[in-house]
C-alpha cells in the first residue's frame, strides 16, 4: 500500500515557504512527541507484565496467545495506514497507543532473556544513533529516493534469512541477520525521516486544512519512527547481550 496515496486533495493550494517551514516543524515536534509517548507506554507496559505472574503466564503460557497478540498487532499497523485519511487524529493517535502497548506485551519478554543493564544499553546506544540519523535525515540534500528498493528487498531478505535459520539454528547466519538487520534499519531512519518531509512539503502545498496535514501525517511519522527505533533496538539488543 503507498503511503502517499493517503493524501489526494481536490484542490491545490500552493503556501509560502514561511508557513511550509512551520507546518513541517509543527508535524515533526509532534512526530517526536508521539513516537516518544508511544515508546514509553511500550516501555511501561514491558515492565508491568514482567512484574505481574499472572498476565506473564497467560501470555507466554500458551502460543495460541503469543500468535493473537502478534496477528492484532499487524492488524492494527494496516488498519491505521489503511483508514488514516478516515480517522480522526484522536482516533489514529488512540490505535497508535493501542499498538504501542500490545507491543510491550510481546516485548516484556527481552526483560526475562536479557540483565537489565544490557537492555539499558541497547536501549541508550539506538536512543543516540536515532537522534543522529534523524538529523541526518532531516538536513540532507540528497534524493533518497533510490533507498526504498534497496531497503524493500533488505526487508524481506531479513524475514526470509530468520525464518530459514529457524529450522538451521546457524550461529553464523544468526549474525549476518543481525548485522543486516542494524544496517537496514540505520537506513530506514533516515530515509523516512526525509520521506516524511517529503510528504508533509507535498501534501502541505496541495490541501488546504494544514491542521488535518499535521495531523494526519504526525501520526503516521510516529509510526514509522517508532517501528524503525523499536527494531533498530532489538538488533543492537542481539549484538550487545548475553543470555541469561
Amino acid at each position: 500500500m503507498s503511503l502517499e496515496s493517503n493524501y489526494q486533495p481536490n484542490i491545490p493550494a500552493p503556501i509560502s515557504d514561511a508557513k511550509l517551514a512551520e507546518t513541517f516543524n509543527a508535524v515533526m515536534a509532534r512526530v517526536y512527541l508521539w513516537m516518544t509517548l508511544g515508546l514509553i507506554v511500550t516501555t511501561a507496559v514491558s515492565f508491568y507484565v514482567v512484574t505481574n505472574e499472572a498476565i506473564l503466564n497467560f501470555v507466554f503460557g500458551s502460543i495460541w496467545v503469543l500468535l493473537g497478540l502478534f496477528v492484532a498487532q499487524i492488524a492494527l499497523v494496516i488498519a491505521l495506514v489503511g483508514a488514516l485519511n478516515k480517522l480522526s487524529t484522536g482516533a489514529a493517535l488512540g490505535l497508535f497507543f493501542v499498538y504501542a502497548a500490545l507491543n510491550g506485551v510481546t516485548l516484556s519478554s527481552i526483560l526475562l532473556a536479557y540483565d537489565l543493564g544490557t537492555v539499558t544499553m541497547a536501549f541508550g546506544v539506538t536512543a543516540v544513533v536515532f537522534v543522529l540519523l534523524s538529523i541526518v535525515g532531516l538536513t540532507t540534500k540528497q534524493d533518497l529516493t533510490k533507498w526504498g528498493p534497496i531497503l524493500f528487498f533488505g526487508l524481506i531478505g531479513l524475514i526470509l534469512g530468520t525464518l530459514v535459520n529457524m529450522f538451521l539454528r546457524s550461529s553464523t547466519l544468526d549474525l549476518i541477520i543481525t548485522y543486516l538487520g542494524i544496517l537496514i534499519f540505520l537506513g530506514l531512519i533516515v530515509y523516512d525521516t526525509k520521506f516524511i518531509k517529503q510528504m508533509t512539503y507535498q501534501a502541505a502545498n496541495q490541501s488546504g486544512d494544514l491542521q488535518a496535514v499535521v495531523g494526519r501525517i504526525s501520526v503516521l511519522g510516529a509510526l514509522k519512527l517508532y517501528l524503525d527505533f523499536i527494531n533498530l533496538f532489538l538488533f543492537i539488543l542481539r549484538l550487545l547481550g548475553r543470555r541469561r
